[in-house]
């Protein structure tokens, strides 16, 4: 909001022209003025709320001036109403309120009871209750009210200021005047932001804790006298308000309910404001959805703030020292926030990462959940980073700090045509790979992935098929002490779907063929696969040959699965079995070729694996370096027989 457009209304001689005269001169002015004045802007100035421009427009009640009149009050955002008899303040009912409404305009109203130096004798408090009370009760749309004198130079000011507040600072969205209460959407922001200043999540503000929201909202310290004056006025309505251990989340609320009552709702939208919500109390889209752009054959991992700031919360909330978040501390953890993330829903979590023996959510698998939905989702770890409350050590990363929990990592070249030049590819700059697992029904693919993540696979003969694609995230600790997050994806019944789509290998650093050595078919499925979809090619591939404690038998394909991948200048099919410890060996296989692609590439149809080409050229290269040399030898022996 820029600009505030106040329509001073009512009926004529309530002293509406008086009022902003008064304003402007500073003082009452004793000559006549003209009935209605021409249109006034106040330039921001360090006296209005958020700096912004105030225009200020008087009207004529006169009934040939209605046209006119209407259309003010359709342009303002904010509309002054004054009376000053008892005659204009039965208007105010019986006229000027329903006349707003068939204008259909809502914007708030403030109400203004001038000319008070005739009527001294009655007190303020008493014209509010006899007067104000009632009108505000039937008219919602009467946000504030006072009781003024241009004469007297009283609340001159103060009714403008009421009227720049009403726009910039509206109490409808906070307070409920009817019920006397917050209004629930308040009520859950304000929780969100006790939830997030609780930072040892014991449900009370410590001293300190409030010493720093006092610093974060209002940037000045709160002295010691004023914070024992606002637990005094909380304990009023409850002892449970305010302890030993600071004050309770309903203490907090209460606190704000005073703010409201007493007119002073600014304050509680600054608090508002400095935790991102907006207008309609709802976290700033900007805020949630910050800019945040993965170029092409980029990706987008955490960074060391963002890694910290996960390991601190899952610290925080795994109350007994487990190891592990149970359900109910997961529940606590997700409390600022609109629940778990629908990707990890479909995906099953928390059975889709690392779990202890109580089936609770491990640190390393917390870690490589939002590895995973960094990588394959950066806008939503963005969003999350936002609800919990992710605070930035870097003062320059603003006005977007969550951005700086992320890191995009450097572009991975494109492949080149040839395989001798693709097998030439560097190491791969990331740390978050993704592999899809494809093979033939009962392969073994499911039980690869509950393998990754340590479990007991099913029982012999209970082969259940996979519906739906699913994932299993870990990290994998490769020689030399580097470690990896791995993705491993089944694609299931929608495999054929999902690589019909060149566009879906887009993510994929390599392919698992995996088939069953103890099934004379389950290997016919890959050959098929490959020839169906040219493009799997493109990217890195190893070939497995699971069960392989059971007794290995011949394929029913042309050729054998060794003598395939020779022919296509990879390495042999790796032979595993989930019942062997060594199992595990096979996924830091899987990492180290993903992040080193180059000897994966399979080699394409009618191409040599390169070698032929390189020792061709290296002959040639030989050939002219003794030609050279000899023709050099010769013209010296010449010159030295001359």
């Amino acid at each position: 909001m820029t600009t505030v457009r106040i329509c001073v209304c009512g009926d004529e001689g309530t002293g509406k022209s008086s009022l902003i005269t008064s304003l402007v001169k500073d003082v009452f002015v004793t000559t006549k003025i003209q009935p209605t004045l021409p249109q006034i802007t106040i330039p921001p100035s360090i006296g209005t709320p958020e700096n912004v421009t105030t225009t200020i427009v008087d009207t004529s009640a006169l009934p040939h001036e209605r046209a006119e009149l209407n259309k003010e009050i359709r342009k303002s955002n904010v509309i002054l109403l004054v009376y000053s008899d008892h005659y204009s303040y039965e208007r105010v009912a019986l006229f000027w309120m329903p006349h707003f409404r068939s204008l259909a305009v809502n914007v708030p109203v403030v109400l203004c009871a001038n000319k008070s130096d005739l009527s001294k004798k009655t007190p303020t408090d008493q014209v509010v209750e006899d007067e104000m009370l009632p009108v505000m009760a039937e008219f919602k749309e009467i946000d504030s009210c006072i009781r003024t004198s241009a004469r007297e130079h009283h609340n001159i000011n103060e009714v403008f200021f009421l009227c720049q507040k009403a726009v910039t600072d509206p109490i409808a969205p906070l307070f409920d005047s009817k019920e006397s209460a917050l209004k629930p959407a308040c009520v859950s922001a304000l929780q969100r932001i006790f939830y997030l200043c609780d930072r040892d999540q014991d449900g009370y503000l410590s001293d300190k804790e409030i010493h720093a929201f006092q610093s974060k909202c209002f940037g000045k310290p709160l002295s010691d006298l004023d914070l024992t004056v606002i637990k005094s006025s909380i304990q009023k309505y409850s002892q449970d308000f305010v302890t030993n251990r600071g004050i309770s989340q309903s203490g907090f609320i209460q606190l704000n309910k005073l703010f409201a009552e007493k007119g002073r709702h600014e304050t509680i939208w600054l608090i508002l404001r400095t935790f991102h919500y907006n207008e309609s109390l709802s976290l700033q889209s900007s805020f949630l959805s910050p800019n945040f752009e993965v170029p092409v054959n980029c990706s987008a991992e955490l960074s060391p703030a963002g890694y910290r700031f996960f390991v601190d919360l899952f610290l925080l909330h795994d109350k007994d020292n487990d190891g592990g978040l149970s359900p109910s501390e997961l529940s606590t953890l997700f409390t600022p926030t609109p629940g778990l993330p629908s990707q990890w829903l479909e995906n099953g979590f928390p059975s889709c990462t690392v779990r202890n023996d109580a089936g609770y959510v491990t640190l390393q698998g917390w870690l490589a959940q939002w590895s995973m939905t960094t990588f394959l989702s950066p806008k939503t770890t963005l969003a999350y980073l936002a609800y919990f409350g992710f605070d930035s050590p870097l003062p320059s990363s603003s006005p977007h700090p969550t951005t700086s929990a992320l890191i995009v990592t450097k572009p991975r070249k494109r492949p080149p045509r040839t395989t001798a030049g693709r097998r030439r590819l560097p190491p791969l700059p990331r740390n978050v790979l993704q592999a899809f697992i494809l093979g033939a029904p009962n392969s073994g693919k499911s039980t690869l992935l509950h393998a990754f993540l340590s479990r007991p696979s099913s029982p012999p003969g209970a082969y259940c098929p996979t519906l739906t694609p699913s994932t299993a995230v870990n990290t994998v600790e490769l020689p030399g002490g580097k470690q990896a997050t791995l993705l491993l994806s089944e694609l299931a019944s929608h495999e054929s779907a999902i690589l019909a789509n060149p566009a879906s290998l887009e993510k994929c650093d390599i392919l698992i063929y995996a088939y069953d050595s103890s099934d004379p078919h389950s290997f016919a499925h890959t050959p098929t696969l490959r020839e169906k979809y040219k493009h799997l090619d493109s990217c890195p591939a190893i070939f497995v040959a699971t069960k392989a404690d059971r007794d290995r038998v011949m394929q029913d394909w042309d050729v054998q699965p060794e003598a395939y991948c020779e022919g296509l200048g990879v390495g042999k099919p790796l032979h595993v079995s989930v019942e062997w410890g060594s199992v595990q060996e096979l996924f830091v296989r899987v990492a180290e070729v993903g992040l080193n692609p180059g000897s994966a590439f399979v080699k394409r149809e009618g191409e040599g694996d390169g070698e032929g080409e390189e020792g061709w050229m290296g002959w040639w290269i030989a050939v002219g370096a003794v030609g050279v040399v000899g023709a050099a030898a010769v013209g010296m022996w010449r010159r030295m027989s001359a």
